[in-house]
């Protein structure tokens, strides 16, 4: 099953990746500026970095510093890689991982467009990082951790990397009640950021047992159902199209992208009575 899934969200997210230069950049800014990016932030960003897919802002509550290393999971379009090469200067590195290629592809033409040469891509799993151990002093994440099946993997995985007293600053999704098996059983609520979702509490108890520490996971407060404002590239899972006779956001589609994952979800339940956006810190004890 991790590998269907696994497949799933590399067909929809690569789809997503593919349809960039056509995407609704005014739906995505919407959908940016209701997680909390400025619009100083976004004006900032090379064409095509902001998806629509963010559920927060890590870089803004990273803390980031000159001549730091920051690892940004499942770094897509490059978003917040490009943010925190900002923030750390000519001197630090900006790192994105994506096991897409579509992604990387993007990412990449993204950073020379923006001239930033301070800004990598990785292709690579969460679950099994092509990264040295003890190199990183940051991780940040946005909305990825829910895309992972393996979430003890990952975590340890964090662990490894940082150094010690590196931090991870992280926006995901949590579960504030169980799901109904509908929805947590379905391909495209788990590709829409929902159905792979995990509580606080457990988000906690992960990252202590990987050997984290001072871990603190709050609520944004932000509305889940903002997603809606990103148009995809097909109808097939829009809300007016019958969830049962989409087949778009299945593990082998050739059509429809994470948006229309995210739009069949909608059609059927209020994202906000399920799940919050959150706001995780924890630190590798030194």
């Amino acid at each position: 099953m991790s590998e269907t899934l696994k497949t799933a969200v590399r067909s929809l997210y690569g789809a997503t990746a593919r349809g960039a230069a056509s995407a609704q950049r005014d739906g995505a800014a919407r959908v940016a500026a209701a997680f909390g990016y400025s619009p100083e932030e976004l004006a900032a960003l090379p064409e095509g970095a902001n998806l629509g897919l963010s559920c927060g802002n890590p870089t803004a509550t990273a803390k980031l510093r000159e001549g730091e290393t920051v690892l940004d999971l499942g770094s897509g379009g490059g978003l917040d890689v490009f943010l925190a090469a900002k923030a750390v200067g000519p001197t630090g590195r900006a790192i994105g991982l994506d096991m897409t290629q579509d992604m990387i592809d993007l990412a990449r033409r993204n950073a020379e467009r923006g001239g930033h040469g301070n800004a990598e891509f990785v292709l690579g799993d969460i679950e099994d990082m092509p990264i040295g151990t003890g190199t990183v002093d940051c991780i940040v994440s946005n909305c990825v951790l829910n895309l992972c099946p393996d979430k003890g993997a990952a975590f340890a995985e964090m662990a490894r990397v940082l150094k010690p007293g590196g931090r991870l600053a992280i926006s995901d999704i949590a579960l504030k009640q169980d799901l109904p098996p509908a929805l947590k059983e379905s391909v495209a609520a788990y590709v829409g950021c929902i159905a792979g979702a995990i509580s606080k509490e457990d988000f906690t108890e992960g990252l202590l047992a990987a050997g984290f520490s001072d871990v603190t996971i709050t609520e944004d407060g932000s509305d889940l159902n903002a997603y809606g404002e990103v148009e995809g590239q097909s109808a097939c899972c829009s809300p007016a199209a019958a969830p049962e006779a989409s087949s778009c956001c299945g593990p082998a589609a050739d059509q429809g992208d994470a948006h229309d994952a995210l739009r069949e979800t909608m059609a059927a339940y209020d994202l906000n009575d399920y799940a919050a956006s959150v706001k995780v810190f924890a630190v590798k004890p030194r």
